[in-house]
């Protein structure tokens, strides 16, 4: 309904410019001293109808962007967050919780994988990106309350996933962000590579990451995907390659919320309209964006990534002796209380 009620007034406005134009080109209507009838155009009204052409010009590009941008949203494919007619959405009282959902689905892996959990809060005071760990146990209300990694209830779907992180720890979501990190490939290409720091040059003879110099590294395609799948991280120091962190899933998960972070903010710094052409064709087969998303909603989250720096927000957890899981800490709470206001 935004984008009809923004189209139409674009187009009222657009009518108004033309019809302005035209009539000021068409001159003043005067009678001569023998009685005819004439037109006057001065060099004022030949400035002003120049000026209306550079107006007109202008909304019809602003219309056609609007028209193209809303063209490439209608082909991200949507999530259904609605049950029995109403949307599970529970949203927050004060900013916006974009819960942003990292997978990497592949050919040789069975079942969805949600590698990447957070929620970035906007709205209310400085951007605050939070992490929660997808071995995080808690009650899933798509399984009966059954305590289990919060990670399991996407494969019961979005719906499920939503619902863990509104009701079992207790945030809010207003938009639901489903970004595949396979497809995201291409959304680096199209950036023409991404930037990430490397403390120290570092290598994966698993996932093919190969960075052979430290500092700000620009990444393409291929060596992106490799840096987010990467689980076997060694640093080169004074050639000679380090032992593995041995943090396997975390360190890819770290990996993976620092290429969204750098991927999201080139792609909405961007203001070249031939590089937002690009950006949208790359973008499309790599989201999935729940059903009640608008294209005002989602630029307004490219804007906010494109000048937006989030504070890095920790969840507090404690493991769970023998289990690999982790729980919710006692100052988890005032976090989460953040998140939730």
């Amino acid at each position: 309904m935004t984008i009809l009620v923004i189209l139409f007034v674009l187009g009222l406005l657009t009518g108004v410019a033309a019809a302005v134009t035209l009539s000021l080109f068409a001159g003043k209507r005067v009678v001569r001293a023998d009685g005819r009838p004439t037109r006057k155009r001065g060099p004022l009204r030949i400035l002003m109808g120049l000026v209306g052409i550079g107006i007109t010009l202008m909304l019809v590009a602003v219309e056609g962007g609007w028209v193209y941008a809303n063209a490439q949203f209608d082909k991200i494919e949507r999530v259904d967050v609605d049950v029995s007619g109403d949307s599970v959405l529970a949203g927050s009282k004060g900013g916006t919780n974009y819960l942003l959902v990292g997978t990497d689905n592949r050919e040789e892996v069975e079942g969805n994988r949600s590698d990447t959990i957070l929620v970035l809060r906007t709205g209310d005071g400085p951007a605050r990106l939070l992490s929660i760990p997808r071995d995080l146990r808690v009650p899933l209300p798509s399984q009966g309350g059954n305590e289990t990694r919060i990670n399991a209830a996407y494969n019961d779907g979005p719906v499920a996933l939503i619902r863990a992180v509104q009701e079992s720890v207790g945030i809010p979501i207003d938009r639901y962000i489903e970004i595949n990190f396979v497809s995201f490939a291409d959304l680096v290409d199209a950036l023409g590579g991404v930037t990430i720091n490397f403390p120290n040059p570092a290598i994966d003879t698993h996932s093919g990451l190969n960075v052979e110099q430290s500092g700000d590294v620009e990444l393409q395609g291929d060596q992106a995907l490799a840096y987010v799948r990467s689980r076997f991280y060694q640093e080169v120091i004074d050639g000679e390659v380090q032992p593995a962190d041995g943090l396997a899933d975390l360190s890819r998960i770290q990996h993976q919320q620092t290429f969204l972070r750098a991927v999201l903010s080139e792609a909405g710094s961007s203001r070249n309209p031939l590089h937002l052409a690009r950006i949208g064709n790359a973008l499309v087969g790599g989201l999935r964006v729940d059903n009640h998303m608008e294209l005002a909603d989602a630029l307004a989250f490219a804007w906010n990534m494109g000048r937006l720096d989030p504070v890095q927000t920790e969840l507090p957890v404690s493991f769970i002796q023998g289990s690999g899981e982790v729980a919710l800490a006692p100052e988890a709470q005032a976090v989460i209380q953040d998140f939730a206001s």
